[in-house]
């Protein structure tokens, strides 16, 4: 639409999204949940591990990353 502003998507996030950053690499983050995630994989595949795989998220949900 002409002459719509553009918006930004750091303007989309919420106060609590801008206020909520890692404090770590995402690669140390939740070494547990990424060690049995894994692990179900290498064994077992993908699609028999998506306890582990949504475990793993949540986790890193929680330490602050947007996965």
């Amino acid at each position: 639409m002409p002459g719509a502003p553009a918006i930004n998507q750091n303007e989309a996030k919420t106060g609590e999204d801008l206020n909520t950053k890692p404090k770590k690499k995402i690669c140390c983050a939740c070494p547990e949940t990424k060690r049995l995630r894994d692990e179900c994989i290498v064994e077992h595949g993908e699609s028999a591990c998506t306890k582990w795989i949504e475990a793993h998220k949540q986790c890193l949900r929680s330490e602050g990353f947007n996965v």
